[in-house]
């Protein structure tokens, strides 16, 4: 057992000292100087009886941890190895942990320290499982000195021996709390002291890796922000002198150039921010890009230019008068349109207000002249005039425009339209809306009609802009070739104004005026070198395009000017030169249509009996309709009816109808309807690879068996329209005014038409009607006294 010592207790409340360690402690504090001072007075004293006497070449104190007023049960013997001053003046001792010592009884002392007995605590001699120890926690404290950067101390803990010395080498480790420090202070077993240290060093050692890893990970990704950072400044410096050496030194300077930019607040606010997203954005980053672009196309929308609108109703007159021969109905529909939209624009400057009125649908033919009608009203309001093809397309992004993170995204059409336009208060004319389609990509109609409702279309939201747009001063003209395929809630959106085709004489006015100068200078002709008379010009129109507008007349006329065109290459004849209506079969060969009427009695298509002449109403306009009925021989047998010529389902119910009718009704009409009973009865109409329906043909067919059955032929100078009951009364239909233009076309001079469409006529351009013989009818037998050639006219025979 070790001998007692006698020494001085050193309290410490926030920290604990274990043997080997060497600590600075200020004499400033009242306690430590008191076991200092004690400490060295007792060096000179002689010892006390019993106990072995402190005096050494050295003073020593006994350094105990003190835990909530406690002393603890053991503490450290340590001799003081100086006293002197350090950095700020003050006065320090450096104490020397020697090693452990129990804490006895209180005993007597010079000084004002307390004194105590201290028994020294004897180590077990080590054995190998302790060294092994001692060896694998020097390995993890070098680690952790490693990681720590303590490169000076490694050295010195290396050179550490005894095992009990390497364990209590972790009272210097300042990862280690007050309360673990205390527990290898209490812990006398060797290898359980140095387990707990290797234990709390392999911990913090993973921490230091976490952290270290950590550490390098932020410092590359700052490094790297740092470099890019760098980079991109030094980029933008290059930039910016070739800049200055080509011009372009703001081009991409977005920031200057959005707040430079005439913006609504709430695009402004938008263009900032993304102005914001692209600075920080990489430039490899493939959303500056996205970026870009968009605020390119939100810098070219010309957000507060508009045009200043003409009001003077006189004048937009003139200018549709003098752009379009005839049309005088339609005319004064757009005339009525800008009146409105005059007085509307007058009481909006005086009360605000937005400016959308009612959208107008040009509907009619092609070449009737849709397009240049919304040119025409572009050009009387004194605005910019834009047209959006829409046939075919069936993606809603094509009218809403492509999220911004689709590859290729771009606005949608309405919007390229105002940006191609300049102005914000633009005509924009919607071309074929009756051929937009839809498919799994979505419905453009149902995105046309918020363009299109005044309701919706000041607050109209592009996806690809993502803003809003105010589309209530735009004046939207659509135009479509059949109202038919035009989708209903579209329509409900719209006024609708017919065009129904032109008449011949407004055909020749057309095309001296309007269609000969353009194609002159297309042909590379003077104003004065080729000129063709109005006789020409109508038989163009008459024999050679019998259409309902002038686009094929057009053609036509192109095609004379090439001829004429190679006839003066080859010198074959002189400028100038005239085009009568004898020259057109050597420039354009035979005439293509002629009248039905002007043909040899036996080569008529109505010279068979059993054959009527309809008319009806199809996407180009007007047309002649032909039916042609036959009775099948007895010895065939079967009654039924056999319908061809791909009819629809309307047409084929004519049919059947007007073969009930005469079967039930024929007796009064001295028709033998005993074979409508006995033989089966095929219904014709040609052209059969044409779809064919609509509510006009009931009239015509049973004409056609009518002339069958009774073998009187039908006049070749009529043609009939109506539908027919079973009763016998023929019922109205529409699209009088088309079919009575398609008449005088074909060169017909009477026409049939139901009793109650007599107020359309009021519709025929005058100089129609002044040519064409037109009878209101209200039954059947009206229309086979008008149609059918008299019973004494002998029936020629079929060829």
């Amino acid at each position: 057992m070790s001998q007692q010592l006698l020494l001085p207790v050193l309290p410490l409340d926030d920290d604990v000292v274990l043997p080997g360690m060497v600590v600075p402690l200020d004499l400033g504090d009242t306690e430590t100087r008191a076991a200092v001072e004690s400490a060295q007075a007792a060096v000179p004293s002689a010892n006390l009886p019993g106990i072995r006497s402190s005096l050494s070449s050295q003073a020593r104190v006994l350094i105990v941890p003190r835990v909530d007023g406690e002393y603890a049960e053991l503490g450290t013997i340590a001799t003081i190895d100086r006293i002197g001053r350090v950095p700020g003046g003050r006065t320090a001792v450096l104490l020397r942990g020697t090693r452990r010592a129990t804490v006895g009884a209180t005993a007597d002392g010079p000084g004002a320290a307390r004194w105590v007995t201290a028994n020294p605590v004897e180590e077990a001699p080590a054995d190998e499982n302790v060294r092994s120890l001692a060896a694998e926690y020097k390995s993890v404290v070098v680690s952790v000195l490693q990681q720590r950067g303590g490169w000076q101390l490694i050295d010195a803990v290396q050179q550490v021996e005894d095992p009990s010395a390497v364990a209590d080498l972790a009272g210097n480790a300042p990862y280690l709390s007050l309360e673990q420090k205390l527990e290898l202070l209490t812990t006398l077993d060797v290898a359980a002291r140095l387990e707990k240290a290797l234990a709390w060093s392999k911990e913090h050692l993973a921490e230091l890796e976490v952290s270290d890893t950590i550490r390098k990970d932020v410092a590359e990704g700052m490094e790297k922000q740092q470099k890019e950072f760098l980079l991109r400044r030094q980029l933008e410096a290059i930039r910016k002198e070739l800049g200055e050496l080509d011009g372009s030194a703001d081009d991409d300077d977005y920031r200057a150039r959005v707040e430079a930019a005439d913006l609504p607040e709430h695009v402004r606010k938008a263009a900032l921010a993304e102005v914001d997203k692209l600075e920080r954005t990489s430039d490899q980053s493939p959303e500056g890009g996205w970026i870009r672009t968009w605020l390119d196309t939100v810098l070219e929308m010309p957000w507060n230019t508009t045009t200043t609108d003409v009001h003077d109703i006189a004048g937009a007159r003139e200018v549709l008068d003098g752009d379009h021969a005839g049309l005088a109905d339609v005319k004064e529909r757009i005339i009525e349109y800008l009146a409105v939209r005059a007085r509307r624009a007058q009481g909006d400057a005086v009360v605000g207000g937005r400016h959308s009125g009612a959208v107008l649908a040009l509907v009619g033919p092609p070449g009737v002249g849709k397009t240049s009608l919304g040119e025409s009203v572009a050009k009387a309001m004194g605005r910019e005039f834009v047209r959006v093809a829409l046939g075919g397309i069936r993606d809603e992004a094509e009218i809403r425009g492509h999220r911004r993170t689709y590859v290729g995204a771009l606005p949608g059409r309405i919007v390229r339209a105002i940006k191609e336009a300049g102005s914000m208060n633009p005509v924009v004319l919607l071309d074929e809306v009756d051929k937009v389609g839809a498919d799994y990509r979505g419905d453009p109609t149902a995105a046309l009609l918020e363009v299109l409702d005044p309701e919706q279309n000041h607050t109209f939201r592009d996806h690809y802009l993502e803003v809003e747009l105010d589309l209530s001063d735009v004046v939207f003209l659509a135009t479509a070739n059949a109202l038919e395929t035009i989708p209903g809630p579209l329509l409900d959106r719209m006024e609708l104004v017919t065009l129904d085709g032109y008449t011949e004489q407004e055909k020749v006015v057309i095309g001296r005026d309007h269609l000969l100068p353009r194609e002159l200078e297309r042909a590379g002709f003077g104003p004065d070198d080729v000129s063709f008379t109005d006789a020409a010009l109508s038989r163009i129109a008459a024999e050679y395009t019998r259409e309902a507008g002038v686009r094929n007349a057009n053609r036509t006329i192109a095609k004379v000017l090439r001829k004429v065109a190679t006839r003066v290459a080859l010198s074959e004849v002189t400028l100038p030169v005239t085009v009568d209506a004898a020259d057109l079969d050597d420039y354009l060969g035979r005439p293509r249509h002629l009248p039905e009427s002007s043909l040899p009695a036996s080569t008529q298509r109505t010279a068979t009996p059993g054959v009527a002449t309809g008319l009806a109403v199809t996407g180009a306009g007007g047309d002649v309709l032909y039916v042609e009925a036959s009775l099948a021989d007895k010895e065939s047998g079967g009654t039924g009816l056999t319908l061809t010529g791909q009819l629809g389902d309307v047409m084929k119910e004519s049919a059947q109808i007007a073969l009930s009718y005469l079967r039930s009704r024929g007796a009064e009409l001295e028709l033998p309807v005993g074979d409508l009973r006995e033989r089966g009865i095929h219904v014709h109409v040609p052209a059969g690879a044409v779809p064919k329906d609509g509510p006009s043909a009931g009239v015509t067919m049973t004409t056609a068996l009518a002339s069958l059955l009774s073998g009187r032929v039908v006049r070749a100078d009529v043609a009939m329209t109506g539908e027919v009951s079973l009763t016998g009364r023929v019922l109205p239909i529409g699209g009088v005014k088309q079919k009575l233009l398609a008449a005088h076309r074909a060169g017909i001079t009477t026409v049939v038409i139901p009793q109650r469409n007599e107020p359309d006529l009021d519709d025929v351009p005058a100089e129609v009607l002044a040519e064409l013989d037109v009878h209101p009818v209200a039954t059947v037998r009206e229309v086979l006294e008008l149609a059918l050639t008299p019973a004494a006219t002998p029936v020629p025979s079929a060829a």
